[in-house]
């Protein structure tokens, strides 16, 4: 897509834009919350849109006047700081563009929702126990620095520091958005702490991104649920409480089960449960959507099917490699620190300009 399709898609919205102003001017629109989220959401991505597309217009302009000065300029010194000045603003080109071309495309109805993240070792053993955990900190600390909420929603801690299984929730703007590329199996290359020999070790995590879901949604009966309480439990088995606050949550007509032991409250494992349950049915109602739809092997990238090998981590290399859209980055520690932005932002990129050219064919 060319500046100028873009400037074209651009303007066709600000009609649009003027509607929803109009429909937030109605006093009446605040007595619907459903609709009043909707209209909000869309006219606040219209408006970064524009502002986005305003700054993008600017830097264009700069960059070829720069381009001018610099054909023109002869002394060594001042062509060197021309040139600093012509790349920096080429990137903020790039950044801009990637975002214009983001918002321009057909929106997932999931990307403005909130998310619960699931994770859970799978090959490894130990070893993927303590990835498991080191990746929840890692996404945790990403979450922090987009200014989402974080809450922890159940967590079982195994014998050396690493977990079970870990669920969490994510609250903010576009988090779906940012986070669905992250559903799939993690693969985890590196010299475990308890291999004496030095060998490296492969490991797997499987990660799963579901888009919180409301129970009309999804058209849950209570007489569809199953409850049942016991007492939570610890590493090895051991209880960890003398009540019992556990509970399991069955959704009767798709086997679907949850258990929620993290909080002392019963009250409190049930509203979680019934969170993940939820969400589960959801992911699952939306897959099988996707699947009757999904006309090529494009429209599936990035779906987060669990089997999925999505993503290496290989220490030895200092490397996280995404094997859907062959990004690399060789800055390991920081990802682990949270700064997903280096992988998540060029897929997201890439995942764009796929999708405008299966909509040009």
């Amino acid at each position: 897509m060319t500046p100028g399709d873009i400037a074209l898609h651009v303007e066709k919205l600000h009609t649009r834009f003027h509607e929803l102003e109009q429909a937030l001017a109605d006093p009446a629109i605040y007595q619907k919350s459903a609709e009043l989220k909707s209209v909000s959401q869309e006219h606040r991505k219209l408006k970064s849109l524009f502002e986005n597309y305003t700054r993008w217009e600017k830097a264009l302009a700069e960059t070829a006047e720069n381009e001018l000065l610099l054909a023109e300029e002869s002394d060594p010194e001042l062509r060197e700081l021309a040139e600093m000045d012509l790349q920096a603003l080429k990137d903020e080109c790039t950044v801009l563009e990637n975002k214009i071309r983001q918002a321009l495309l057909p929106a997932d109805e999931n990307d403005s929702r909130n998310i619960i993240v699931e994770i859970h070792p799978a090959a490894g053993g130990d070893e993927a126990a303590l990835f498991a955990g080191e990746l929840c900190r890692a996404y945790m600390r990403y979450a922090e620095s987009k200014g989402w909420k974080v809450e922890l929603l159940e967590e079982n801690a195994s014998e050396l520091g690493g977990v079970k299984n870990v669920s969490f929730s994510l609250s903010g703007d576009d988090v779906y958005m940012h986070m669905k590329f992250e559903s799939g199996v993690h693969r985890v290359q590196r010299v475990p702490v308890t291999e004496a020999a030095g060998r490296v070790h492969t490991s797997t995590v499987t990660v799963s991104i579901m888009p919180e879901a409301e129970a009309v949604e999804i058209n849950i009966r209570p007489e569809d649920l199953q409850f049942d309480v016991f007492r939570s439990s610890g590493p090895g088995g051991q209880s960890v409480n003398t009540t019992d606050s556990a509970v399991r949550v069955t959704h009767i007509p798709t086997g679907v089960s949850v258990a929620s032991q993290q909080e002392r409250s019963q009250h409190r494992n049930k509203e979680i449960a019934l969170r993940i349950l939820y969400a589960r049915i959801l992911e699952a109602k939306q897959a099988e959507e996707a699947a009757k739809h999904a006309a090529d092997k494009l429209s599936q990238v990035g779906t987060g099917d669990r089997s999925e090998r999505i993503r290496t981590y290989n220490f030895p290399q200092n490397r996280v490699t995404d094997h859907r859209y062959n990004i690399s980055s060789f800055d390991l520690p920081s990802i682990m620190e949270g700064e997903f932005e280096r992988i998540i932002e060029p897929i997201m990129a890439m995942d764009s300009e796929q999708r405008f050219e299966a909509l040009q064919k």
